[in-house]
């Protein structure tokens, strides 16, 4: 059972990086260089479509991951009346916010870019993308104070 756990935690922590990261460059690298139109349309909606696979996947690897853990470290009680529970909770809120504002912002850019436009989609898009990568670092910080 300890090396379930182990594996659990393992590829929880690994997906979590990966996503986060990938968010966050995301809106900090690729969205201001197609916001200002230095990215071909057909690069950037491909980077889009592999950042919301990406998400999908990430998603469904934490619900699995992050449930299992939960559910072995954690009671009803405990998840509900404890700050470390309240911080997992605030973390499945986090990821859940993160899965929608990546799926928003591709609806959002999705339009403009069949027309292979770039600034446009980016600029209708970068709100959410933006607020994405917000998210992303309070996950971050959620999990640095769990780590405690």
């Amino acid at each position: 059972m300890a090396l379930i756990d182990t594996v659990m935690a393992t590829v929880h922590l690994v997906v979590g990086g990966l996503w986060t990261g990938s968010v966050l460059f995301f809106g900090l690298a690729v969205l201001p260089t197609a916001r200002a139109g230095n990215i071909r349309a057909t690069a950037f909606e491909s980077i889009i479509s592999r950042l919301t696979m990406g998400s999908r996947i990430a998603a469904l690897l934490m619900f699995v991951t992050g449930g299992h853990l939960a559910g072995t470290r954690y009671t009803v009680g405990s998840l509900f009346g404890s700050g470390r529970g309240h911080l997992v909770l605030a973390m499945l809120v986090l990821w859940l916010v993160l899965t929608a504002l990546v799926e928003i912002g591709r609806s959002r850019a999705k339009d403009g870019l069949v027309e292979k436009k770039v600034r446009t989609p980016a600029e209708n898009a970068a709100p959410f993308y933006l607020g994405a990568a917000l998210v992303a670092v309070l996950l971050l910080l959620d999990a640095g104070l769990l780590l405690n």
